[in-house]
């Protein structure tokens, strides 16, 4: 995954920059980057390795010495970014997030052309790479974003900061958000104006929701105000785990909040769920505790925290590339309060049970502390396909989810694989039996789909389930 942040302002940007960024420190635990244009009429860029180290420590150097009036930078967990461009559309700086799906095919038609990229480690081009290339090909760096967004396949948000402001042009479908603040002082006179992935990132440095994107929009923003160049389209398919999972709880897309929309979904969940006899209603952490909240709150039952996890010096678990490595970080997070496990029948609801191998992990360590009994209760429907639009999941295949694992054991093929999408069926009932055996689960239901869309409570056409049904 990853987020973006940019700032124009009439004084220094390179604080709300530096925390802006930071701000989205939940989206991405591998790369940092920032690029400002400063005085002396150049950009100024630092990248860090954040594995190991949080965004703050690695950068609080580097701010020092960035001074200036445009800025953008970005939290990655894939390629080096903000990447820097002389070209003869002038100087800028470009930042994404998203997937190019297509990427080899485009990489191929422009080194046709006679262009040239840098391999990263391992082979790889760097994908922001590509996308500045694309906007070089083109006569104005407004006419190379809707190049590039003509072109691509998957999804790409980006930010494109010149000397004099930033461009921000939202994904074709609207997949991920982008959003602009805009800072006043005292006396209401406009100081600043930021584009942000995640709308909190802002509030704090005294900026107010000003505008956001709708898909394939184009703006161009200054300190002094923000301009529409390309309108939106109406058809729009913003990802769905932004609510589930992604986001921070303090976020909104599309004016629904995040923490809002996980209580919805955990009240919709217990509605369905009647006369489960159990102690307490728990949220794996920290995602599942929202989830849990909603799901206490209607069925009356107990919340509590079994566990807690650690998290000052532990990155979340899905993002190392090794599922060693995320079991061990899930493993060395946990630390259990016995008193509320031993002898006591739990229900847990998560985010998700994707690979399962954490669950499983998580379920085995509460039986270890005297559960007597650990129901699962997943926020979102079976994941069946992996994400081709976000970089969700590290996975290489398919057959990495364990929903996909069960349907392959029970038919050795996948010609049955709509019924196990569909949630009314007995395939469905019977893989999710399966599931729950394999992980130790004393029971396991998973949200249906239906409920999910009426939790976030907009055009239910909108929003992007391709992970559960393998619809686009």
């Amino acid at each position: 995954m990853g987020g973006i942040f940019g700032v124009v302002s009439k004084d220094d940007c390179s604080l709300d920059l530096f925390f802006g960024v930071d701000y989205h420190s939940h989206l991405g635990t591998r790369r940092g980057g920032l690029a400002v244009w400063r005085k002396d009429e150049k950009f100024q860029r630092a990248i860090h390795n954040i594995q190991n180290s949080p965004f703050r420590t690695k950068f609080e150097s580097d701010i020092e010495e960035m001074k200036g009036h445009v800025g953008i930078g970005c939290i990655s967990d894939y390629e080096p970014q903000p990447l820097l461009a002389r070209s003869h559309l002038g100087r800028f700086a470009v930042t994404t997030v998203g997937i190019v799906t297509n990427k080899d095919a485009l990489v191929a038609e422009l080194m046709d052309a006679g262009g040239s990229f840098l391999e990263m480690s391992g082979g790889e081009i760097n994908q922001t790479e590509l996308i500045l290339a694309m906007i070089n090909t083109q006569k104005t760096i407004l006419d190379g974003i809707r190049y590039v967004q003509s072109k691509i396949q998957g999804s790409i948000t980006m930010l494109v900061a010149t000397p004099e402001g930033i461009y921000g042009a939202r994904d074709k479908m609207g997949r991920t958000p982008l959003q602009i603040g805009i800072k006043k002082d005292a006396q209401g006179s406009i100081l600043a104006h930021c584009l942000s992935f995640e709308s909190f990132a802002y509030i704090n440095l005294g900026y107010k929701d000003l505008h956001e994107l709708g898909p394939t929009e184009i703006v161009y923003v200054t300190a002094d105000r923000y301009e529409v160049l390309q309108q939106p389209q109406k058809e729009m398919k913003i990802c769905t785990f932004l609510w589930i999972y992604y986001g921070y709880p303090t976020a909104c897309y599309e004016g629904v909040n995040v923490e809002v929309m996980r209580n919805n979904c955990g009240a919709l969940l217990a509605r369905r769920d009647k006369g489960i006899d159990v102690d307490y209603v728990a949220g794996v952490p920290e995602s599942g505790n929202g989830h849990a909240i909603g799901y206490a709150n209607e069925s009356g039952i107990k919340f509590a925290r079994p566990f807690i996890k650690y998290t000052p010096t532990w990155v979340r678990s899905f993002t190392p590339a090794k599922q060693s490595i995320r079991d061990l970080t899930a493993h060395m997070k946990l630390i259990p309060v016995e008193q509320l496990i031993r002898g006591k029948k739990l229900l847990f609801l998560d985010d998700s049970v994707v690979r399962g191998t954490q669950m499983r992990n998580t379920v085995e360590f509460l039986y270890n502390n005297g559960a007597k009994e650990v129901h699962i209760r997943s926020a979102s429907p079976p994941s069946m396909f992996g994400c081709k639009y976000l970089n969700f999941s590290p996975g290489k295949s398919d057959m990495d989810l364990i929903a996909r694992q069960v349907v392959r054991d029970f038919d050795g093929d996948d010609r049955y694989l709509k019924d196990y999408c569909t949630d009314n069926t007995e395939r469905y009932h019977a893989m999710v039996e399966q599931i729950a055996r394999r992980l130790n689960f004393t029971s396991l239901k998973y949200h249906l789909l239906a409920d999910v869309k009426t939790a976030v409570g907009i055009d239910p056409d909108s929003l992007c389930t391709y992970c559960f049904t393998g619809e686009e």
